[in-house]
C-alpha cells in the first residue's frame, strides 16, 4: 500500500474549489507526492509554468537543456527511487523531443508521467503553429496516453496516469493538454486512482503453477536461475535471495537485473547476454531447469532462439502475461507479482545444494579470467583499459555507488566489472540502447538519492549527444560524478567493424573537443588522465569532492569487449577473443 505524506494530504480529498486547469495540474502533481519535475517551457504549456512560479518551493522544476533529457532525467529519478518520474514539455517539437526518452522508458519498464501542452482545442487538426499529434505519435511507446480538452478532465486523467504508470509492470504515460483547458476554470477536487475498469495490473497467482514450479525445481540436477529487472521493480530482492540460498542454485542476471543480489554473493555467477560472462552463457545450454524471474528473454540474452536452452524445462515467473511464451516456450508459467510469487515458492522448495554443478561455473570462470578478465583489470600493456578504471572506482566507492551508464563498450565493461552491493545501483538504457542517456539520467538519480554517490560512466560518443546537460548540472548544483572513457571511437560499432567488416572503420573515428575545457566552461571541476600512475589519485579526488566533477580517462583506442556472442549465434558459441 502506497503511503500518503502530510504534504499530499493538503491536496487530497479537499472540498471543491474553483481554479484554473493549469493550477489544477500543479495541485494534482502535489497530491501525487511529486517533489521534482524536469522540463522545458514553451507557448502551449506556459500557463502551467506560470502556476509553477506561484508554487515555487513546493515543487522543484529543473530546467533541462533539451526535452529528451527531461525524460531521461525523470527515468533516472524513477529508477533509483522507485517513484514515478515526471517530465514536461510544450507542443510540437517540445513534445516530439520527449519521444526517445518515452520509448526508452517503455521498453525498460520505467514509470514516468510526461505532460505536454497542446494548441487550443479549436485549432486541433488545422496544422497550427507547433501542432503535432503527440497522442498518435506516442501511442506505440506509451503504456497509456490521453488528450485533455476540458479542464474538468484534468484531475481524473492525471490520477489515472500515475496509477497506470506505477502499477503492475510499470511504464510511461503521456498526457496532452490543450492550452484552453489550462486557462479554463472549473470546480477542482482530487481523488487518487485505485483501479481502472478492465485493467488488472497484477495477475492473481495460481497456486497450482507455484506447486508445479517447485516440483520441477526440487527434482532438478542442474538448475539455473536468470533474474531480471522484475525482481527490482517488484521489491523482491530478499525473496530472490531466500530462494537462491535455500536451493543452492547458481544464479545469473540480465543487464537490468544487476544489483538485485550483491555481486560477491557466492551463488551470483554473473551476467548473461551478448557480452555477459562465459559460464552462465555456455551453461544455459546445459542446465536441466531454467528458472526465469522477472525477465523477458530479450534477443541479447537468448542469442539464436531455436538453440536457446532447448534441453531445459523452462519456468517463467512474470507479471506481464504478454511476455509468457512470446520468445521462449515455457513449461510452467507463474503469473503474478515477483515478491508474492517467490514468497509462496520458497516454502515449497527443498533445502538443497549443487556443488558439482556450481563447480562447472567456477571452472568456466577461471577460463574467462585467464583469457579476458585478467587483461581487462590487470593489463600489462602501456595504455589504460576501461576495466581498470571500473576497478579503481569500485575500490574508491566500496561498491556502494549508483553507476549510471550510457550505451556502448563502456556500458558492457561497467556492467561486467562494477561491484553492486546495493539494489537499484545499475541505471542504464537496456532495451532501447539510447546513446546520450547517462548524463541526464545521472542528474535525476542524484536528485532522487542525494545521499548516494552517483557516478556516470560514459563513452566519448554518447557524451556528446547530451553534453549540454552540463548546464543543468551547473545551474542546479547537482554533485554528480562524470567519467568519460575516451577511446576516440564509437567503440562498440568499431568493434563490430573490426570483427565482421574487415576493419572498415566507416564513420566511427571521433575527432573530439577539449572535454576538460568544456566542463570548466560550465564551472565544473575537471581533470584528464592519460597515464596509469595518475588514475588512482584522480578517482580519489573525484569521489572526495562534494561538487560536480568531470574526469576524462583516455583509454586504449582499439580494445574490444569480450566475451561476445556474435549476432545470430547460439549463447554456447560465445567467443573469448
Amino acid at each position: 500500500m502506497e503511503t500518503v505524506t502530510s504534504k499530499q494530504k493538503e491536496y487530497l480529498e479537499q472540498p471543491k474549489e474553483r481554479i484554473s486547469g493549469s493550477e489544477a495540474i500543479v495541485r494534482c502533481l502535489l497530491a501525487e507526492g511529486v517533489e521534482v519535475l524536469y522540463g522545458y517551457p514553451g507557448g502551449a504549456i506556459m500557463p502551467v509554468y506560470d502556476e509553477l512560479y506561484k508554487y515555487e518551493g513546493k515543487i522543484n522544476h529543473v530546467l533541462t537543456r533539451h526535452e529528451q533529457c527531461a525524460a531521461h532525467a525523470a527515468q533516472g529519478y524513477a529508477r533509483i527511487s522507485g517513484k514515478v518520474g515526471v517530465a514536461m514539455a510544450t507542443s510540437g517539437p517540445g513534445a516530439t523531443n520527449l519521444i526517445t526518452g518515452i520509448a526508452d522508458a517503455q521498453i525498460d519498464s520505467t514509470p514516468i508521467v510526461c505532460i505536454t501542452g497542446q494548441v487550443p482545442s479549436h485549432l486541433l487538426g488545422s496544422d497550427a503553429f507547433q501542432e503535432t499529434d503527440i497522442v498518435g505519435i506516442s501511442t506505440p511507446v506509451t503504456k497509456w496516453n490521453h488528450q485533455i480538452t476540458k479542464a474538468s478532465q484534468i484531475p481524473e486523467v492525471i490520477a489515472r496516469a500515475f496509477y497506470i504508470a506505477r502499477s503492475g509492470r510499470p511504464g510511461p504515460v503521456l498526457i496532452d493538454i490543450t492550452k484552453d483547458a489550462q486557462f479554463e476554470e472549473f470546480d477542482f477536487q482530487y481523488k487518487k486512482c485505485t483501479g481502472v475498469r478492465s485493467y488488472k495490473p497484477v495477475p492473481e497467482i495460481d497456486e497450482n503453477s507455484i506447486t508445479a514450479a517447485a516440483t520441477l525445481i526440487n527434482s532438478a540436477k542442474k538448475p539455473m536461475i536468470v533474474w531480471g529487472q522484475g525482481v527490482i521493480l517488484g521489491k523482491a530482492e530478499e525473496e530472490l535471495k531466500a530462494v537462491i540460498e535455500k536451493t543452492g542454485i547458481p544464479s545469473a542476471w540480465t543487464i537490468l537485473g544487476a544489483s538485485a543480489i550483491p555481486t560477491a554473493h557466492p551463488l551470483n555467477v554473473g551476467m548473461v547476454g551478448m557480452h555477459g560472462n562465459y559460464a552462465p552463457n555456455v551453461l544455459t545450454n546445459e542446465c536441466d531447469v531454467l528458472i526465469a524471474i522477472g525477465m523477458r528473454f530479450d534477443d541479447r540474452v537468448t542469442g539464436k532462439l531455436d538453440e536457446y536452452a532447448t534441453q531445459a524445462k523452462i519456468v517463467h515467473f512474470e507479471i506481464d502475461p504478454a511476455e509468457i511464451d512470446k520468445n521462449v516456450k515455457t513449461d510452467v508459467a507463474v503469473l503474478g507479482d515477483a515478491k508474492a510469487s517467490l514468497k509462496k515458492l520458497v516454502s515449497l522448495l527443498n533445502t538443497n545444494s549443487h556443488p558439482d554443478w556450481l563447480q562447472k561455473f567456477k571452472d568456466l570462470y577461471t577460463i574467462e579470467y585467464d583469457k579476458v578478465i585478467k587483461n581487462d583489470l590487470h593489463p600489462t600493456a602501456k595504455g589504460l583499459t576501461m576495466g581498470e578504471v571500473l576497478k579503481e572506482i569500485n575500490s574508491q566507492t566500496k561498491g556502494e555507488a549508483a553507476i549510471v551508464t550510457d550505451v556502448g563498450q563502456h556500458q558492457m565493461i561497467a556492467c561486467r566489472y562494477a561491484d553492486f552491493n546495493v539494489s537499484k545501483s545499475n541505471i542504464t538504457s537496456g532495451g532501447l540502447g539510447t546513446m546520450g542517456f547517462a548524463l541526464p539520467a545521472a542528474i535525476g538519480a542524484k536528485m532522487a538519492a542525494p545521499e548516494r554517490e552517483v557516478v556516470a560512466i560514459i563513452g566519448d560518443g554518447g557524451y556528446q549527444m547530451t553534453i549540454q546537460e552540463l548546464g543543468t548540472i551547473f545551474q542546479n548544483k547537482v554533485p554528480v560524478k562524470i567519467v568519460v572513457l575516451n577511446n576516440e571511437f564509437l567503440g562498440m560499432v568499431r568493434q563490430w567493424q573490426q570483427l565482421f567488416f574487415d576493419k572498415r572503420y566507416a564513420s566511427t573515428e571521433m575527432v573530439n573537443p577539449n572535454f576538460v575545457a568544456i566542463a570548466q566552461g560550465y564551472y565544473i571541476e575537471a581533470k584528464k588522465v592519460t597515464k596509469r600512475e595518475n588514475l588512482a589519485a584522480a578517482v580519489k579526488e573525484m569521489i572526495a569532492s562534494d561538487e560536480p566533477y568531470f574526469l576524462e580517462v583516455c583509454v586504449e583506442k582499439e580494445n574490444n569487449v569480450f566475451p561476445m556472442v556474435p549476432s545470430g549465434a547460439s549463447v554456447s558459441e560465445i567467443r573469448l577473443e
